[in-house]
């Protein structure tokens, strides 16, 4: 049983009423390394602890700041739909980037020229709907589970703008001269907001074309993520994603980060926003540096959210035996990092010198290239 002291002695037993398996998961809460200090607010939170929204059709939960308070840059939804599930017809007020855990969707969308969208999606793969364009996305086949960011820490994906809610608030005589069709057309529409409803799996993607007089969009609306060619190194790799290579991406960035056992993601920080992080696999910990002295760590696993407010120093090392796989994701248009290691290498020596009291071993192993996930042999982490 896992009891609140550290190995040189701080802290005492813990014997009144505890829950054993939260103090399991989260070693780093209950015996905190020595150089965590001072007050900071929680940075994590597990989807596992958010409640489900069960519709037939699929399910959703989300983190938001109402469940993560400094989380208020970004909130997430993780949603599963079933073969043929619908997330209805509807639009936000905010921009929404999606990445697909896992199986296959539809997605479609009109811009405010008319011009359509329609395409499947799979693993890896992402979307990003600016804010006010209407979409839809559908399960195919096999289903599938995605990850819904969006660029309001406030988001609900519950106040959405639906098309069903539209029309059941709207009086049957005003769609009629509308639409131009008798009222009774209307006679069935549904009395409230759908949100997630099945229906059947779509046919082939040629089959459900629609052909449009103003052509499809001039930027896709999706991207194939996983086809990037990855930045390797010894310790992991990083596929980034944003503007760059994802032109309609203009208000979310992001990098996909794989951490291999014994691997760290680097000392580093980022200039232009706050980092709102959410584990795909494995199990790692965080920690986070602020200014006066003040640190946290926080132990991370598959299906949590991470949170880094800005130009705060931070890391992630593997605690596991498997690669540890996370995004990281920005309210920016670009990913930018900056890194301790290569900030120190193209700085005067003698500068670095005389802050640290270091001498020529550190000095000589600096690195002028970016490596944002460092694995050394013989230095490499490993947890005790």
């Amino acid at each position: 049983m896992p009891q609140p002291i550290r190995s040189d002695g701080a802290g005492a037993t813990d014997l009144g009423p505890r829950n054993i398996m939260l103090d399991m998961q989260n070693p780093d809460m209950l015996v905190p390394p020595a150089t965590d200090a001072g007050t900071m607010p929680n940075m994590r939170f597990s989807f596992s602890d958010a409640p489900m929204q069960l519709n037939h059709g699929g399910w959703s939960r989300q983190v938001t700041i109402r469940e993560l308070p400094i989380a208020t840059t970004i909130a997430g939804v993780n949603m599963r739909l079933t073969p043929g599930g619908v997330r209805e017809l509807h639009w936000h007020t905010q921009a929404e980037w999606s990445f697909m855990i896992l199986g296959r969707a539809r997605i479609t969308a009109v811009d405010q020229d008319g011009r359509n969208f329609i395409a499947d999606v799979g693993p890896g793969d992402l979307w990003y709907f600016p804010p006010g364009i209407p979409h839809s996305i559908q399960g195919l086949e096999e289903g599938c589970e995605f990850l819904l960011v969006f660029d309001d820490g406030h988001f609900s994906d519950f106040d959405t703008l639906s098309i069903s809610d539209w029309f059941a608030h709207t009086p049957k005589d005003v769609l009629s001269a509308n639409f131009g069709v008798p009222e009774s057309t209307f006679a069935n529409i549904p009395k409230a907001q759908r949100y997630i409803f099945q229906a059947a799996v779509p046919g082939p993607i040629d089959s459900q074309a629609v052909p449009d007089p103003f052509g499809t969009v001039p930027k896709t609306f999706a991207h194939r993520l996983l086809a990037q060619t990855p930045l390797i190194t010894p310790g992991g790799s990083v596929r980034i994603v944003d503007s760059t290579n994802f032109p309609i991406s203009n208000k979310i960035a992001a990098a996909l980060v794989e951490v291999k056992p014994g691997a760290m993601r680097e000392l580093h920080w980022h200039p232009n926003n706050d980092e709102w992080q959410y584990y795909l696999s494995g199990t790692g910990r965080m920690t986070v540096f602020a200014a006066n002295g003040v640190a946290r760590t926080f132990n991370v696993r598959a299906g949590d959210v991470g949170y880094v407010p800005f130009a705060n120093g931070h890391y992630v090392q593997n605690t596991g035996d498997q690669s540890l796989w996370f995004l990281e994701i920005f309210k920016s248009d670009r990913f930018a990092d900056v890194s301790l290691n290569q900030w120190m290498a193209l700085t005067p020596h003698q500068l670095v010198e005389d802050n640290l009291h270091v001498g020529p071993e550190l000095i000589y192993a600096l690195r002028k290239e970016k490596y944002p996930v460092v694995k050394y042999p013989g230095f490499s982490y490993y947890p005790k």
